[in-house]
């Protein structure tokens, strides 16, 4: 048996466009609405035709072309409004005009206080019903699909609400928006008046409830939940939660959750949610608002894994850390993200994706030499691993190892460096030089501590991975009674780096002169 759908309106190109510091042009309302009617959803709320002459081409445009979706209008409960709606929505295959007003003692007081609507409160809210029916009637000589909305219905008198939802039912409004307009209210209280409409409301049966949320205590999400779970059928909402101030219900989080536990509201949408990160990144690029990685669903960091314990448990079985699939939302796939925190699996993990199979000595090994790198990284990638598995290939036994570097370097004074160099009978020198730069220091600090003095032909560095923390290869080139020797050494400290390459050109030149030796001896 299929279960009851709960039908999704999107108002990404009306509540959402009012985000403070955003702007869509025509061609970009129209680009995002047919993703939305890729997305799936059941309604769009295109514009506020009035509001502009731009919103009106746009929501004329929307309708002309879009197919699939409801196409809706926004208006106030003032003939003009609806008027222009009606105009804007004539040449969609189907539409519905959206109009209102607000209903709290406070929205009456302040936007009625003209004595034309009545002295007193009560004589004020009277009109406000006046007003509701008339504009729904007006509405309906244009569609028949035609939503009311009750602003700020999350502060208003429930019995009052009660008797304009009722009145404007009989007046032909076939969705109620229950608006949580100030993000005022908790899901329990939000959810108590939803099921208080349904009981309440004599006619309701005639209509489909539906609950249009705001963000400013960080419960947008949780109140529409709240309002599906005690009967609304269609919920308000936006992409990537954009809206007025703090924002709207984010339409991913709201569709994931219900297709997540559906043991729970035991209802379904119409979205393909496979959409859900490709439509995301689209209305962040053309709004100019970057998703947080710790956003829900579709945030970098929503599939992302970083400590031991969590990428352990999520490679054996991925539900162990996870209740989505990163596919059902159109991401790519599970990220290990690898920190000091990963541990030994997941660094093995990615050696294996990466094609390098090492024996558990030589991942041993890596480990430790990847450990120093996550020291001084938040995040190390890829290309580090590459670097760090291609330094390894390279390496000879050290003959000399570098313990302890230290370079003093600035404006006007002399850039000098201090080594400690092990020996491969471990003994250990010290010693301290000074140079044209920093790495000319370090340098001549290790020449004076090993007693070579090879010629250096060559100096290159070049960053493995971007940003700050970037990891630094150092390439070097030195030669002895003409022959040529090249040493690597890599790190997040760009001397540090040079310094290994240069300790490892050196390594070379020293066991290429002991093969000689030996060889002489056998011979």
């Amino acid at each position: 048996m299929s279960k009851e759908k709960v039908m999704i309106f999107d108002t990404t190109l009306r509540d959402g466009e009012q985000a403070a510091g955003s702007r869509l042009d025509v061609r970009e309302k129209l680009e995002i609405a047919h993703q939305l009617a890729i997305l799936g959803v059941d309604i769009i709320e295109a514009g506020f035709p009035i509001s502009s002459p731009k919103d009106f081409e746009a929501v004329d445009l929307i309708s002309q072309e879009i197919v699939g979706p409801v196409i809706c209008g926004l208006s106030r409960a003032v003939m003009a409004d609806i008027d222009a709606c009606g105009k804007a929505l004539s040449k969609a295959k189907r539409s519905r005009i959206h109009t209102g007003l607000g209903i709290s003692d406070i929205h009456i007081a302040g936007k009625f206080s003209d004595e034309k609507y009545g002295k007193t409160l009560d004589e004020k809210k009277a009109k406000a019903i006046e007003m509701a029916v008339a504009a729904v009637k007006h509405a309906r000589q244009y569609t028949d699909s035609v939503e009311f909305y009750t602003e700020d219905s999350g502060r208003a008198e429930p019995e009052y609400l009660y008797e304009i939802l009722e009145a404007v039912i009989d007046a032909g409004a076939t969705v109620l928006n229950i608006p949580d307009t100030t993000g005022y209210a908790i899901p329990y209280e939000f959810g108590n008046l939803i099921q208080n409409i349904r009981n309440k409301v004599p006619n309701i049966d005639k209509a489909v409830i539906s609950a249009h949320c705001h963000d400013d205590l960080g419960m947008a999400v949780a109140n529409s939940l709240a309002a599906v779970r005690n009967g609304a059928r269609q919920v308000e909402c936006t992409i990537n939660g954009i809206g007025e101030r703090a924002g709207n219900a984010a339409m991913e989080e709201v569709v994931m959750a219900i297709q997540t536990r559906q043991d729970f509201f035991d209802v379904d949408t119409n979205i393909k949610t496979t959409e859900f990160c490709r439509t995301s990144r689209m209305v962040a690029d053309l709004l100019g608002f970057m998703v947080p990685p710790n956003k829900a669903v579709v945030g970098s960091n929503a599939f992302a894994h970083s400590s031991g314990i969590h990428v352990d448990g999520v490679l054996k079985k991925r539900e162990t850390y996870e209740i989505m699939k990163p596919e059902d939302v159109g991401s790519q796939k599970t990220q290990v993200v690898l920190t000091a925190r990963t541990g030994r699996h997941g660094l093995k993990h990615r050696l294996a994706e990466m094609g390098y199979s090492l024996s558990k000595e030589e991942l041993e090994h890596i480990y430790e030499r990847f450990l120093t790198i996550a020291d001084k990284k938040r995040e190390v990638f890829d290309e580090d691993i590459a670097a760090l598995i291609g330094d390894e290939a390279r390496m000879v036994k050290h003959a000399y190892h570098l313990e302890y570097l230290s370079v003093t370097s600035g404006t006007g004074t002399l850039p000098t460096g201090a080594v400690k160099i092990r020996f491969p009978d471990n003994q250990v020198r010290q010693a301290a030089a000074c140079g044209d730069g920093p790495v000319d220091a370090a340098y001549e600090a290790i020449r004076e501590a090993t007693g070579l003095s090879p010629k250096l032909e060559n100096y290159t560095i070049r960053a493995v991975t971007g940003g700050k923390e970037a990891l630094g290869e150092a390439s070097v080139r030195i030669s002895e009674e003409g022959k040529i020797y090249i040493g690597r050494g890599i790190s997040t400290d760009i001397i540090e780096a040079s310094a290994k390459a240069y300790i490892d050109a050196i390594n070379r030149m020293v066991a290429d002169k002991d093969d000689k030796t030996e060889l002489k001896a056998e011979v």
